[in-house]
């Protein structure tokens, strides 16, 4: 079955582990192996599902984070809602912080998607554990101006879309099937706790190697290049790709990924 052209979108806010770079060459691994449908186990804020450039008949975004889950649930079914909620929302360190501290449980699930988007789009570095007010010279990080038409597209992109909010690994065994393409994007080696504690541990990337290898359908995993990883994931085929990164204005940082499939 042939895929289907779409438009690629940007994510709504920044995300640690973001893949803007990687998108690019990450999209044109999917769109080469054929698929009827395609899972993110760890969809995040959506770096290569929204980038994209064609789909499949079906498509399956996972996280197990209820603040993620419950914007993209939001975004799909309640988008009206959601902008009336956001209307009134003013780039401040005071609202950051005060929004920083909410439990995000005791929120209803409008409440609780506006107060991820704005703490996302106003944190530094899109850090999700641990965040910090960040401060930009090019205006209010939050500006409804620029994030309604992000929000639009999402929303239309996000229309028969399958959102669930599961372990990686019970998406994995729900959802593989021959013909089920997954494209993995777990927390970075080393990195686990960026996402808080105790949701992805050192343990969990043998874990995932152990489960891929049994495989039905096809994957494709990217992470940071470490001699632990190369050796977890030494039974499949690993692509080496080099990406640059900008730490200032001056200069960049080289970074080597590896992009794993079977």
């Amino acid at each position: 079955m042939k895929l289907t052209p779409i438009k690629p979108v940007k994510p709504v806010a920044a995300y640690i582990g973001g893949k803007m770079q990687l998108a690019k060459h990450v999209s044109a691994r999917i769109s080469a192996v054929t698929h009827q449908t395609y899972v993110e186990p760890f969809v995040g804020m959506g770096g290569i599902f929204f980038r994209r450039a064609d789909q499949p008949r079906c498509e399956v975004i996972n996280d197990i984070s209820g603040d993620v889950v419950t914007l993209f649930r939001i975004l799909q079914r309640h988008y009206p809602q959601f902008l009336e909620v956001l209307k009134f929302q003013l780039t401040s360190r005071s609202e950051f912080e005060r929004l920083a501290k909410v439990d995000p449980d005791t929120l209803t699930d409008l409440e609780r998607a506006a107060r991820f988007i704005y703490l996302q789009r106003t944190a530094f570095g899109g850090k999700v554990d641990g965040r910090t007010f960040g401060v930009s010279l090019r205006g209010a990080r939050f500006d409804l101006s620029k994030i309604v038409p992000l929000l639009e597209d999402v929303h239309e992109r996000l229309s028969g879309v399958i959102i669930e909010r599961l372990s990686y690994a019970d998406c994995i065994q729900r959802y593989d099937r021959t013909e089920t393409l997954f494209y993995l994007d777990p927390p970075y080696w080393a990195c686990e706790d960026y996402y808080g504690k105790g949701v992805f541990t050192a343990d969990d990337f043998q874990k995932l190697a152990d489960q891929l290898k049994s495989l039905k359908g096809r994957f494709l995993l990217s992470i940071n290049d470490t001699p632990q990883i190369r050796e977890i994931f030494a039974d499949f085929d690993l692509e080496e790709v080099s990406l640059n990164y900008t730490v200032n204005t001056k200069s960049q940082k080289k970074a080597q990924e590896l992009v794993i499939s079977n």
